[in-house]
């Protein structure tokens, strides 16, 4: 198994959004860089666990717990000129964005970044490196396991 950490604005797509979705379970649409991507589309597995966490937000924090429901597929978004996310060089016959269906585990207590900095069991973790923005980061064993036992 594998674990995440996947990151929504809480204005844009909360875990209160996801909580009312239908079966609890939504396509986590508009990813549009390529290292998120690829993550998406080559180590995501079905069962996977992540981390939800509200980005770009007042208080940045992991929210809740989801799983992995799908297997990567063609992001609809990327071919309606509707969307926000629409991409104009991506075509059906030659897709560049993937997607995976998430679902609703639990919410967790908050645990806010300035928490997680607090921990040196977490100095290694990805989401607390300098630069590092990507929006969907993955997540050793170990850290998993010691944020869980936080929350």
């Amino acid at each position: 198994m594998n674990y995440w950490l996947m990151k929504s604005e809480p204005d844009t797509f909360s875990i209160e959004d996801l909580i009312q979705c239908p079966n609890q379970t939504e396509p986590w649409d508009g990813i549009r860089n390529y290292q998120a991507r690829n993550m998406m589309r080559d180590q995501m597995k079905i069962g996977d666990l992540a981390f939800f966490y509200h980005s770009s937000c007042k208080v940045p924090a992991i929210v809740g717990v989801i799983e992995i429901c799908s297997e990567p597929y063609d992001d609809p978004t990327q071919f309606d000129p509707e969307s926000k996310y629409y991409d104009p060089k991506s075509r059906p016959d030659n897709p560049r964005w993937q997607l995976v269906d998430v679902k609703f585990i639990s919410k967790t207590n908050t645990i806010a970044l300035s928490s997680l900095k607090k921990y040196p069991e977490l100095k290694q973790m990805r989401l607390l490196q300098k630069g590092n923005r990507l929006s969907i980061l993955p997540i050793s064993a170990e850290e998993w396991t010691f944020i869980n036992n936080l929350g």
